[in-house]
């Protein structure tokens, strides 16, 4: 996949490609999305979206979510309003949509993001350590991602190693991090994945989230997951882990506490969720029918 750019010029990228195009297939309801969704209805071929997170979100107590910006909103309405389908990754993100856009949803269909269980797998026994990978290097995504709270729920767990990969030492030294947690800064994908199979806590203290990739990429390797209760972390964890308000670092702190006493086998009910639920080969079969649906 070759990334076209950004700016006006990728915009006449998408609309040149456009006209060689069977369909139109976007990720995240952005202003490009409304370049495709347009022409694309313009050409009369299907378009189809994909909401993930900050296209359904408008969160303004932390400033998050392209529904705050009057006029990218518009774009957004048009999005989903006009696309042939929306793939909303969670009912949640479906829920957001309808209420956002105001509009019946009947374009909508759930369809979560997939993971390769053979490749997030567990490897031998865990160590007390909690876990969280976010890529948050800036005020807004530190708050998005829950980072100061978890950052004060480190501070009531002394005796508890954390370590948050994505976050370089230098940005988080801003906000003061307590010795028992360690920041590692951005690394590959892949190479995340001895860090869930070492930890036997995964925590995702987030503001607002759609279906996190790295909460299930930590289930899938046997981590007990604790989270917050919004968006799709509820249909991520079940009853394998532990929910809590966001935005509560006492209760947050209590719930990574209650998880280092809990059995070992929730990880490994945890792992099974992922593998029962969301295997990338579900993902892929189900998304290559509904592309079919619409293209003799």
């Amino acid at each position: 996949m070759k990334q076209i750019g950004n700016g006006l010029g990728a915009a006449f990228k998408i609309i040149f490609k456009i006209f060689t195009a069977e369909r139109v297939f976007c990720w995240f309801a952005s202003s490009y999305a409304f370049v495709g969704v347009f022409f694309a209805r313009f050409l009369g071929i299907p378009a189809y979206v994909v909401a993930a997170g900050v296209d359904a979100a408008k969160n303004e107590e932390i400033g998050y979510g392209i529904w705050l910006n009057p006029f990218k909103a518009r774009l957004a309405r048009y999005v989903y309003r006009k696309a042939t389908t929306v793939l909303a990754v969670d009912p949640s993100i479906s829920d957001s949509v309808i209420r956002l856009a105001e509009y019946d949803g009947k374009n909508i269909i759930c369809l979560p993001t997939g993971y390769d269980t053979d490749f997030w797998k567990s490897l031998g026994p865990k160590e007390k350590i909690v876990l969280t990978v976010a890529a948050a290097n800036d005020p807004l995504t530190w708050k998005v991602k829950g980072i100061d709270i978890l950052l004060d729920a480190a501070r009531r767990l002394p005796a508890v190693s954390f370590v948050i990969v994505g976050v370089t030492s230098d940005f988080a030294e801003r906000y003061q991090p307590p010795i028992n947690v360690k920041c590692i800064g951005k690394i590959a994908r892949n190479d995340i994945l001895p860090f869930y199979q070492r930890a036997l806590v995964y925590c995702q203290p987030s503001r607002s989230e759609g279906l996190s990739n790295a909460l299930c990429e930590a289930m899938a390797c046997g981590c007990i997951p604790v989270a917050t209760r919004i968006g799709g972390n509820p249909t991520a964890i079940g009853d394998t882990g532990l929910l809590v308000p966001p935005g509560d670092a006492v209760k947050l702190a209590l719930a990574i506490n209650q998880a280092f006493g809990m059995d070992v086998s929730y990880g490994a009910r945890a792992r099974a969720r992922i593998v029962a639920l969301f295997p990338w080969q579900k993902r892929e079969t189900e998304l290559l029918n509904i592309l079919s649906e619409d293209i003799p």
